[in-house]
């Protein structure tokens, strides 16, 4: 019979349980052991679960306090020198410090940095490596899991990001190429592969998703060198490729000394062409389940795949996910207030697991061994395709869509000449990123108004007390630029789309972003529109209580689109370009309420960037254009900013220039403003806000730290065009740090101010 595996599953529980033991054990309310306890019995009860839906293997490795490639390195040994690690087992507290920052003295130090992982909205630490790497076994936490689900009765598959990788993903610090240190780190993954042989495991999942990239030519030939290396007798190596397909790669992965190979059918179409060069006597796994998507797959579509891969191949032949379900929620049986009509349509990680046991049974007997559960699969399927003009009827874009709705009326030094005169903003002007923090009290009213056992009135008079508190803090503080503090929002993405027509939301669907911290991605099923204004209301009110300029603020329709489940049944495109013109909307509605700045936030912009360079052009030219149709109904004196989170920008900074927004804020402070090399080397024509402060570490940096990171950004760019902010929004973090913060940063951007002469500075030609 067919085998039926998985190649990772959701970790932080179906209530989140993971998320807030994380944070009880951050705030000292439990302990070490406590923690592990959290972590065992949420193993056990997935492992549980996947066995209910007839996996043959079950994923081990996949479990995660915080991040598996953060995992990786501490398995590696690949720790900083400031994090003063003495050697031997990683310990949760130097594990977190890595996560987190503080040194081992309690005193602050800069936490690894953090960026997406490919093209997810899922973030990982990413490895810092130098010259002098030295690399040797350093966590057990693999083969002791390993012990724990064979003690269950099951068989594991150990799981483990591949050394090609980890080194891909990691970072030099000092001049010299990563790649260099293969042959330093190959005998640590050889003394795990033989650790995992003897105690008896058969298969080994090791995933080198850089194979669905472009790769230079070295990187190719350290490919084959490595699996040369590792290849053995035992364990089997099923080498998993995921995202993308293998294209110009696809000879190369065939070739490597391997036992299996599992290919992403999903996100990958015509790999099935390379099976050829796929050595018979090999394992094929097919990625045919979307592991990064909500929707129920189509079951006699994936049966012809698996009969054209089976006639292509002669090999044995495993069914799986496209990739770790890591990026879905973990059970659709939970949500029971979901449209009736449109729940069917969908599928959660347990769902999609017994999709592929139903494929399996209907391999094995047939169609009729499978009723009703098949007649209902593909009911479900043929109910949406006839359903896919649900919605606003959205759909037939504005002819003037291809006209000028996506340029403002001006080019910049005209709309900053204008701004200047309606904002009389000093140099270096300070502003935060939008949100502030989230206290019980304010999370305890969204909730009881949400049951309806707040009255709209008594919400809306405790949501204007937040906010008029939050203005009088920010005044009290003497920042340049105010925000309104969003207390009535529940996520960037979330909050917009309950507002939306088209988009449809879950109770429980929550997935992890980094860390401890989740979302709960809404999911776009139909056309969208603005119904309303949503944001309307708040802002007017928090611009009433100062004379100070107070951003309005919204979330882009790049971010909206890449933060959701996004519907597969249109070109996403189309999807932006609907999401925009909502957003537009709201933006006029926001200047005509006297709003002057309007931040539109794009973090999300550079993940949805296609991996394959062939592939940007395209979604750079329509994301992009999605941006400006949002932003070009304001006038020329109405600022826009925008935000964009952790990035590599070097190579699509002139994609951000063509975004045209006024202002734009990015996140420097982890890479000591590295990161703005590419817009002094592009000469970036407009204004930027690089962080000086990290939000995601409790460390409170001082004005003279700030001023260090100003001044460093100074020599990049233009102080007249520099505004002074934290890299990310204030949610997540305490008051007490908030105040502290930001009381430093307005000291550095004063003292800034009364230096701009003595420092060198960058050239504004």
């Amino acid at each position: 019979m067919i085998k039926i595996h998985n190649l990772g599953f959701p970790r932080i529980g179906k209530s989140r349980e993971l998320k807030f033991a994380l944070e009880r054990y951050w705030r000292g309310e439990i302990d070490a052991d406590q923690l592990r306890a959290v972590g065992a019995d949420l193993r056990i009860r997935h492992w549980h679960l996947q066995a209910g839906c007839g996996l043959d293997y079950l994923p081990v490795g996949d479990f995660s306090y915080y991040d598996h490639v953060l995992d990786t390195s501490a398995m590696l040994g690949a720790l900083p020198q400031r994090f003063e690690w003495a050697g031997g087992e990683v310990d949760f507290d130097t594990y977190f410090r890595m996560a987190r920052g503080r040194g081992a003295d309690g005193i602050g130090c800069r936490a690894l940095d953090m960026t997406k992982w490919f093209d997810t909205n899922y973030h990982y630490l990413v490895p810092e490596l130098s010259p002098d790497q030295v690399f040797a076994l350093s966590s057990r936490r693999l083969f002791d899991e390993t012990r724990e689900l064979q003690a269950l009765g099951y068989r594991p598959k150990p799981v483990l990001l591949g050394p090609l990788s980890w080194l891909w993903l990691a970072k030099s610090v000092g001049d010299f190429d990563k790649l260099s240190l293969l042959e330093r780190v190959l005998p640590v993954y050889r003394q795990i592969l033989q650790g995992l042989a003897e105690q008896g495991v058969e298969w080994v999942q090791i995933d080198e998703p850089i194979l669905v990239l472009d790769l230079p030519e070295d990187w190719r030939a350290a490919l084959a060198t490595a699996y040369a290396e590792l290849q053995a007798p035992a364990p089997k190596l099923l080498l998993t490729t995921y995202f993308g397909g293998l294209g110009d790669n696809a000879a190369l992965a065939c070739a490597l000394p391997v036992a299996g190979l599992h290919l992403d059918l999903t996100r990958g179409g015509g790999q099935l062409d390379a099976l050829a060069e796929l050595g018979g006597g090999k394992v094929l796994s097919l990625g045919l389940i979307d592991g990064r998507n909500v929707w129920r797959c189509d079951l006699a579509a994936a049966l012809a795949t698996i009969d054209r891969a089976r006639r292509a191949f002669q090999g044995e032949v495993w069914l799986a996910p496209s990739c770790s379900l890591l990026h879905v929620p973990i059970d659709l049986e939970r949500e029971t207030g979901l449209d009736p009509a449109v729940k069917p349509w969908l599928a959660f990680a347990k769902q999609k697991l017994t999709e592929l046991e139903l494929l399996r049974l209907v391999l094995a007997e047939g169609v009729d061994a499978a009723q009703p559960e098949w007649d209902t699969a593909l009911a479900a399927v043929a109910a949406r395709q006839r359903a896919a003009s649900l919605g606003s009827g959205a759909a037939s874009l504005p002819s003037g869509l291809a006209g000028d709705l996506d340029r403002r009326a001006s080019p910049f030094p005209i709309r900053r000449a204008a701004q200047q005169a309606e904002l009389n903003l000093p140099l270096f002007p300070t502003t935060t990123i939008g949100s502030f923090p989230q206290t019980p009290e304010i999370r305890k009213a969204r909730l009881d108004f949400k049951r309806g056992e707040l009255a709209d009135a008594d919400y809306r008079a405790f949501m204007e007390r937040q906010i008029k508190q939050c203005i009088r803090e920010q005044v009290a503080l003497g920042l340049d630029v105010l925000v309104h503090g969003e207390p009535e929002r529940n996520d960037m993405v979330e909050y917009f789309g309950e507002q939306l027509d088209g988009f449809l939301f879950t109770g429980h669907g929550w997935v992890q972003s980094y860390g401890s911290r989740c979302v709960k991605p809404p999911i776009i099923y139909a056309d969208v529109s603005r119904p309303k204004p949503m944001t309307v209301a708040w802002s007017r009110y928090a611009q009433y209580l100062t004379d100070k300029p107070v951003k309005g603020m919204l979330t882009g329709p790049v971010t909206l689109l890449n933060w959701s489940f996004v519907r597969d049944d249109q070109p996403r495109a189309q999807t932006a370009y609907q999401l925009a013109l909502a957003i537009r909307g709201e933006a006029v509605d926001l200047e005509k309420a006297g709003i002057r700045v309007i931040q539109i936030d794009e973090p999300a912009f550079r993940e949805g960037l296609p991996l394959r360079r062939a592939d940007w052009p395209d979604y750079l030219d329509w994301a992009a254009r999605a941006f400006r149709i949002s932003a070009g109904g304001v006038g020329d004196a109405t600022q826009i900013h925008t935000h964009m989170c952790y990035s590599e920008f070097n190579d699509i900074i002139a994609a951000i220039a063509e975004l045209d927004a006024d202002v734009i804020t990015i996140e420097t402070s982890r890479s000591d403003m590295a990161l703005l090399d590419a817009f002094g080397e592009y000469r970036y024509p407009n204004d930027i806000g690089p962080g000086v402060y990290d939000i995601h570490s409790p460390n409170i940096p001082d004005s003279a730290q700030m001023l260090e990171l100003l001044t460093l950004a100074a020599r990049h760019i233009p102080a007249e065009r520099l505004w002074v902010n934290p890299d990310c929004g204030l949610k997540t973090r305490q008051w007490h740090e908030v105040r502290s913060a930001l009381a430093a940063m307005v000291v550095a951007a004063a003292q800034a101010r009364r230096e701009v002469d003595t420092v060198p500075l960058a050239s504004a030609g």
